[in-house]
């Protein structure tokens, strides 16, 4: 009962923070209104701005921002014991990570669109847009590079999940067309292609989708067979392409719609499942036998397990999704801001977002610490449980390390809460490595619309213009070699370029060849967590001088914001400098990034001391008026510039 528990008393407290703090920021704070004018009312091309329904930018904005985050990250760091992984998650996720999404996406709102690195120059200083667009580059790079071959490891392990994945693609795109031609509501065509999308689950092992599946995927945890790791990477990235550069209505939109329902409905499978193994035990390991009884079989505090870092600072850059991630921003000033219709939907989908992937993270931690407990295969074909079944994921930091033994730990573990209620084995495992394949190609391709903007934003910098008069368009005052990067296909190119190039490098001591390439990302992984988090940090810092202009309180802000700048500072300088660190292993690839980035935050923190004391009450110079349009000052309607 204690993991019911644990899971009821969760949501309970997200519903109550949604209705209490959630409200708060959203009346207080930010002064939602619902006649103000937006940017995707204000600038709408029907492409990227496009005034949209909250709960459809809900389903966008969820799934982009939880990807596999919130599944590997508190899959990782139970190895320190459920209570410090748990705790972490929920009063992160509700005082700091979704006040950062939040806030990210008013303030983008409120400066038409922009994404927060392009409004640091305004709102800080003019040097700060450069180095936040710097590191949101390198940031970026690397999950395009990494949740490619994250995609790949699902598909490989449990080719069941491929053709669910892939035919939700044309059913999403023929959704969008026809609604955006009909005006129909998306709800039941999506209902529909949910149901599709179950039945291609449970026929599986059928016919063409089994010919399908294992074609592609291969047998099951067998690598080079099927499409090698690269040439899903690289299937992968053109898809990403394809999906950045087009209408977000045509795509973007109604695959996430889908997606959302999908997890969701699964979240909701999972929650129900969980109640049955609590209430009456999980399903018997084997014929025979009886009903395993649901209990956590971690420790609830686990020090110091073999070969792991040490706990602080480390736990809070293992869990970014699901308690607060810099990756949060880009999505909220990146996407989602530019299709809010209003902005009394902002609390629903950026406060909303985040409080439901900490739910996400929750039921992770209880499928990892007890749901694992109820059965979880072994190297030589048998079946652990209880706390043997823990040990063999989380021995030691190499043994649950690796990225299949902590996407394995969830979806064994959550399916036996499925299994709990009678499912067959083959549809629970299925299932939920549809959920994390999901997640992680939604993530993938609003990281690629993403690193398109923020290169396009970089371009424009070094990219001679002219300023568009009488409404004349603005035309290059020059040959410049960076003007091609300031469209959207040359910047998605060199977007998916750049992530192809870092994807293809083979790790160290691996000679080049098919076969090998593919899991180049992992070499700038140990960068990400840090740099991640430090993003959070700087959206924060942006977000409090926001306020800090208008004279709005920033207490509950500057703490985070101070945490998020502090804390991926010094477990950077730990990974540097420690004994078995970069510096002493001669990592220099790391070495040299990890100082960059450490001198980057360090030159940005210097230009917000210096400018905090003149900033408190003056406001950042306004935005160019819209044409045709009066010109509307900073200050009124609390910084709107549409």
């Amino acid at each position: 009962m204690q993991t019911l528990l644990i899971a009821l008393a969760a949501g309970v407290l997200y519903v109550v923070a949604y209705n209490t703090y959630g409200k708060w920021l959203a009346g207080k704070i930010f002064k939602l209104d619902a006649k103000a004018t937006v940017p995707s009312v204000a600038l709408n091309d029907n492409k990227d701005y496009v005034p949209t329904s909250k709960g459809i930018i809900f389903g966008h904005h969820f799934t982009s921002i939880a990807g596999t985050g919130p599944i590997v990250g508190p899959a990782l760091a139970v190895i320190w014991g459920w209570v410090p992984a748990l705790l972490w998650v929920l009063f992160g996720s509700i005082l700091i990570g979704a006040v950062h999404d939040f806030g990210s996406l008013v303030v983008s709102m409120r400066n038409r669109g922009q994404t927060v690195g392009d409004i640091a120059g305004r709102i800080l200083t003019k040097r700060t847009r450069l180095l936040f667009l710097s590191i949101l580059f390198m940031a970026l790079t690397i999950v395009l590079a990494i949740f490619g071959l994250v995609i790949a490891n699902v598909f490989d392990l449990y080719p069941s999940s491929i053709f669910p994945c892939l035919v939700q693609i044309p059913i999403a795109v023929f959704i969008g067309a026809s609604l955006h031609r009909k005006g129909v509501n998306i709800l039941i065509p999506s209902i529909i292609a949910l149901a599709i999308m179950y039945l291609s689950i449970i026929f599986a092992e059928w016919g063409i989708f089994h010919a399908v599946n294992y074609s592609l995927g291969g047998e099951p945890g067998v690598l080079n067979d099927g499409l090698s790791l690269f040439g899903w990477v690289l299937v992968l990235l053109i898809y990403s392409y394809v999906a950045s550069v087009l209408p977000v209505w045509i795509l973007l939109q109604p695959r996430d719609f889908i997606n959302s329902l999908q997890l969701l409905s699964a979240l909701a499978l999972v929650v129900v499942g969980l109640a049955v193994a609590a209430l009456v035990g999980g399903a018997p390991v084997s014929a025979g036998t009886g009903r395993v009884s649901l209990e956590i079989v971690a420790p609830a505090f686990r020090w110091a397990p073999e070969g792991a870092p040490w706990i602080f600072p480390f736990l809070f850059i293992t869990i970014a999704c699901g308690a607060v991630s810099g990756f949060h921003c880009l999505v909220s000033s990146g996407t989602s801001s530019k299709q809010i219709k209003s902005e009394m939907d902002a609390q629903f989908v950026g406060y909303g977002s985040m409080l439901t992937e900490g739910f996400l993270a929750t039921l992770v931690i209880l499928a990892c610490v007890a749901g694992i407990g109820l059965g979880a295969a072994s190297i030589d074909g048998g079946i652990f449980v209880g706390d043997a079944a823990y040990e063999a994921r989380y021995a030691s930091w190499s043994t649950a390390q690796g990225l299949g033994a902590k996407i394995g730990a969830f979806i064994e573990g959550s399916a036996n809460f499925l299994r709990a209620m009678g499912l067959p084995a083959s549809f629970a495992i299925a299932l939920m490595s549809v959920f994390v394949a999901s997640f992680a190609a939604t993530t993938l391709d609003t990281a690629c619309r993403l690193q398109r903007y923020v290169i396009q934003e970089l371009a424009s910098t070094f990219s001679p213009k002219s300023y568009e008069q009488e409404g004349e368009a603005s035309q290059p005052g020059g040959w410049n070699p960076v003007a091609w990067l300031t469209g959207k296909h040359g910047a998605t190119i060199f977007a998916i370029l750049t992530a192809g190039f870092i994807a293809a490098i083979p790790l160290p001591g691996s000679p080049w060849g098919w076969d090998s390439a593919g899991k180049g990302g992992l070499i700038l992984w140990p960068l990400f967590g840090a740099t991640n988090q430090l993003l959070g940090g700087l959206a924060f810092l942006v977000i409090t001088f926001w306020m800090w202009r208008r004279n709005l309180p920033v207490f509950f802000v500057a703490i985070p914001t101070v945490l998020m700048l502090l804390l991926p500072g010094i477990a950077m300088g730990i990974e540097l400098f420690k004994p078995n660190g970069w510096l002493a292993l001669q990592q220099w690839h790391l070495v040299f990034i990890g100082l960059a980035t450490m001198a980057l935050e360090i030159w940005m923190i210097a230009e917000a001391l210096i400018a905090w004391p003149k900033a408190k009450g003056v406001l950042e110079p306004g935005l160019p008026s819209l044409p045709g349009t009066a010109v509307l000052e900073p200050q009124s309607e609390g910084g709107r510039s549409c």
